[in-house]
């Protein structure tokens, strides 16, 4: 009699063999992928044998120097997986690499601790703030699709999207902004397909051929506006201690309160949001660098009878919602203003009063509210593990010592363009733990005083997140954009969003240079 396991094939494929074992390992990553993170593991598991063998073969004065070399390949291997993001979420491949760093002895257990246990403030954001924007998001997807649909001119409405992305994310996460942007355009994407099965609608190939084109025109349209929407979010972000996640443990390093903050980094970041905006209306006047597609009017004509539709349906319970919605930004941006908890806290508030009021009271509906921010929160821990062998094995010691030995009038700059560069290239929340760490080890040691440590906070906090739109690695949300399902649907690509981003990179990383270099 065969079982609920019996696929009718023969026992022998059913039995468990090595290659299942094989196949299962980091599920459908690509096999070249697999194969460099197998060689990463085994690499590592070379330098161990060296070192421990390095009495054998009489060679234990350069153990440390080994120990060295295999902290500075861990951290590489690392930064590796956060530029390969697309292919795997890095939580896995980076998890791997840090647990076996710390089974070799390049760093402890105890230290990781306290690495976590140092960076609790940036973890409670992550849980609970970006959850309580998320009982946020009906409000939130009502401001921007007002916005949407009843302005005309593409030239307004881009930059309007930049400014209430880049405000949003001053006070909120940037990844749930972003979400929202993209929960619009996903929406708005399926109206206008739903509309091109319509044979009622359509009912000649001819007018089917033409709404086509116009679908086509509105997509270039909406990838536009997708791509300031984002650059936004990093204008905003860079302004406040809530902005990324980083931020929070850079102010805590600094002991700066949320006004402390934005008035400090203000030298730098409101003339780059300045330059933004320009560089915004730049592109859309010139059209280039694939920027100025207009949406067809009778696209926007049928989004606009739409929402029309959508808005006639409010009842009375909807619009008592965005009430408590816009009461609970209210608290949020006057309970960060005044400090009255830490951030965290705040935002496990704001759930709190959210769910208590619009009468979200079963468990499985919080848990969605959740899910954004969990994964990145555990990669930020393994972020700390890769930390921990930083700091155990001194590596950005002789670094760090090289630029803190230069001209103190040059220091801010250099640091602003190593973090700028490394933030490209990997994840700006990894790369600002680890410089804005040894810069405040630097101050205990008093190798640097205060005047200079605050100059250098602002350097690392900028430098990390201005320059790191150059690419979808740098930052959270362009990796949640361009791995989104709306992506795809108006050929948002890897290459594309970097050609699209290349303006703002030149025009916001040149200023916040300028600024940090000649005005801080």
């Amino acid at each position: 009699m065969a079982t609920s396991f019996d696929s009718g094939q023969p026992t022998s494929a059913r039995n468990l063999r090595l290659r299942d074992f094989v196949l299962n390992f980091m599920g459908d990553a690509p096999v070249w992928y697999k194969q460099t993170i197998v060689g990463f593991l085994i690499l590592n598991l070379m330098f161990f044998a060296v070192w421990t063998l390095a009495p054998l073969f009489g060679i234990e004065d350069y153990v440390t120097t080994i120990k060295t070399v295999a902290g500075w390949v861990i951290v590489l291997q690392f930064i590796f997986t956060l530029a390969m993001a697309l292919q795997c979420y890095p939580l896995q491949p980076g998890g791997l690499i840090a647990i076996q760093a710390i089974a070799i002895g390049l760093a402890s257990a105890d230290t990781v601790y306290h690495e976590v246990e140092a960076g609790l403030k940036v973890i409670l954001l992550l849980m609970f703030m970006v959850a309580g924007v998320f009982f946020m998001k009906d409000l939130l997807l009502w401001i921007f699709t007002k916005i949407f649909v009843n302005v005309r001119s593409k030239l307004v409405i881009s930059v309007l999207f930049m400014f209430v992305a880049a405000v949003l994310s001053a006070f909120l996460d940037a990844l749930t902004v972003i979400a929202v942007v993209i929960t619009i355009g996903v929406g708005f994407a399926n109206v206008i397909d739903g509309l091109l099965k319509d044979e009622s609608h359509l009912q000649d190939e001819v007018s089917r051929q033409r709404f086509n084109q116009d679908r086509q025109q509105f997509y270039r349209f909406l990838r536009n506006i997708m791509m300031h929407a984002a650059i936004g979010t990093a204008l905003g972000g860079v302004c406040t201690k809530v902005g990324e996640p980083q931020n929070l443990l850079i102010a805590d390093r600094l002991d700066w309160g949320f006004i402390k903050f934005i008035i400090e980094m203000a030298i730098v970041t409101m003339p780059v949001f300045a330059v933004g905006i320009i560089t915004c209306i730049f592109l859309e006047a010139t059209r280039l660098f694939s920027f100025g597609a207009k949406a067809p009017e009778s696209i926007l004509q049928v989004l606009k009878e739409y929402d029309d539709e959508v808005s006639s349906r409010f009842t009375g319970r909807d619009k008592a919602k965005l009430i408590i919605q816009a009461i609970a930004v209210v608290f949020l941006v006057v309970g960060l203003s005044l400090q009255w908890a830490q951030v965290g806290l705040i935002g496990l508030s704001i759930i709190v009063l959210q769910t208590a009021f619009n009468g979200v009271i079963r468990e499985h509906d919080l848990g969605p509210a959740f899910e954004e921010a969990l994964p990145f929160t555990a990669l930020l821990v393994v972020f700390f593990a890769i930390v921990a062998v930083i700091h155990d094995q001194h590596l950005f010691s002789p670094v760090l010592a090289y630029i803190l030995n230069l001209d103190p009038s040059i220091q801010p700059g250099m640091f602003y363009i190593a973090n700028g560069i490394l933030s490209a290239i990997s994840d700006n929340v990894f790369v600002a733990t680890v410089y804005i760490n040894e810069i405040h080890a630097a101050f205990v040691d008093e190798s640097i005083n205060r005047e200079l440590f605050n100059k250098l906070g602002v350097a690392v906090n900028t430098g990390t997140n201005i320059p790191s739109v150059a690419t979808p690695n740098g930052q959270a949300a362009f990796l949640f954009l361009l791995t989104s399902s709306l992506a795809p649907r108006i050929r948002l690509s890897y290459m594309r969003m970097v050609f699209m981003a290349l303006p703002y990179t030149i025009t916001l990383g040149v200023t916040g240079w300028i600024m940090v270099h000649f005005f801080l």
